[in-house]
């Protein structure tokens, strides 16, 4: 059985007295909300009685299963129930460990309560057996990031937690907007941040004014982040976290290939939109999926085909220039090419200037 992580976290808080699933999945790349979902379970497990707690974690390929299936069946000579907790670090348990993880499955007990911990799984892992047998077994919880549009929401909610919140109106909006952009991508740090607003101030509102002195800048950002920013059309997002992947040191070659191969789909999709497919056959063909499409969706209809053809000829240039070429017309230097480049995708009506191809060493 698959719950949202709010679901899950009203699932455990009746726990003690509804009673709790044998087994559950924890699975996710969010630090935060992985420990957090882990804290609130081993807390209800204590509660109903689970007093001894053993963990198990997964290492390699020649990890002994034995001793994971020996530890369900075993009573313990100090309690009458007992946690079991599987960490598997890399999310592959192995054949063996497939194997091993669907017998564990099998004989489950009222007196053993298990925790399986995973990291992101792909779609194969997803769709594997051994997290099918896991997924029937209990209760399963993906722990997705919190996205940009849904962190003032999660600020706000947390703030709520400790007894504070925002004024209403535009003031609270502005002030959870700015927190929202000096902690993205950076959960963990934007839990410190609000257990600091706690100490500062005591509870009630908190201005704009509080919170702009007292949260540092501790947002994370990825190129993935960056390029879903260019498509949607949010300017002054993307160019911050272009200037902090500047910061931390990310390959501009890598940055400027990731943009140019989303250029080269449009392009694709474009054409294959002329030439009659339809849209959803047409972004298939062009190997966009997810989250991409419906971003990709919002800029089709504004890519002329002079517009495209502008494009690929920036990103022609660009790449030029994130190698260590010149052009006439372009600002020198990788980052400042690769900035001059986003805005170009930006701002549908700023041409590519010069026009010519022309590069020198």
């Amino acid at each position: 059985m698959q719950l949202k992580l709010d679901q899950f976290e009203a699932h455990v808080a009746q726990g003690a007295a509804r009673g709790l699933k044998p087994l559950y999945t924890l699975h996710g790349d969010e630090p935060l909300l992985a420990q957090e979902a882990a804290d609130a379970l081993r807390a209800a497990a204590r509660a109903a009685g689970f007093s001894e707690r053993k963990v198990f974690t997964v290492s390699g390929a020649h990890f002994d299963w034995s001793g994971v299936l020996g530890a369900a069946q075993s009573m313990s000579l100090f309690a009458e129930r007992q946690l079991i907790e599987i960490r598997i670090p890399s999310g592959k348990p192995g054949k063996d460990g497939s194997e091993a993880l669907q017998r564990y499955c099998e004989q489950l007990g009222d007196d053993v309560l298990t925790l399986v911990q995973l990291p992101r799984l792909d779609f194969q892992q997803a769709k594997s057996a051994w997290f099918g047998a896991l997924d029937a077994a209990g209760v399963s919880v993906r722990l997705d990031p919190i996205e940009r549009r849904a962190l003032p929401a999660w600020l706000a909610q947390r703030l709520a937690r400790q007894g504070q919140r925002v004024p209403e109106g535009e003031e609270g909006q502005r002030a959870l907007a700015f927190f929202a952009d000096r902690v993205e991508g950076n959960l963990l740090a934007a839990h410190q941040e609000l257990q600091k607003l706690a100490l500062l101030h005591p509870a009630g509102v908190l201005g704009f004014e509080q919170i702009e002195a007292a949260v540092l800048d501790v947002a994370r950002y990825d190129i993935a982040k960056l390029t879903e920013a260019v498509w949607a059309g949010h300017t002054a997002r993307a160019l911050r976290m272009l200037t902090a992947l500047e910061a931390e040191g990310e390959s501009a070659v890598y940055l400027h290939w990731t943009l140019a191969e989303d250029v080269r789909a449009l392009v694709r999709t474009r054409a294959a939109l002329d030439a009659g497919q339809p849209l959803p056959m047409a972004l298939r063909e062009a190997r966009v999926w997810g989250a991409k499409e419906k971003l990709f969706e919002r800029v089709l209809p504004r890519l002329t085909a002079a517009r495209a053809e502008a494009w690929l000829q920036s990103a022609r240039i660009c790449d030029g220039l994130c190698k260590g070429l010149e052009h006439p017309r372009w600002p020198r230097g990788a980052w400042p090419a690769l900035r001059h480049l986003v805005l170009l995708l930006l701002q549908p009506g700023l041409e590519v200037p010069g026009g010519a191809l022309a590069l020198r060493a």
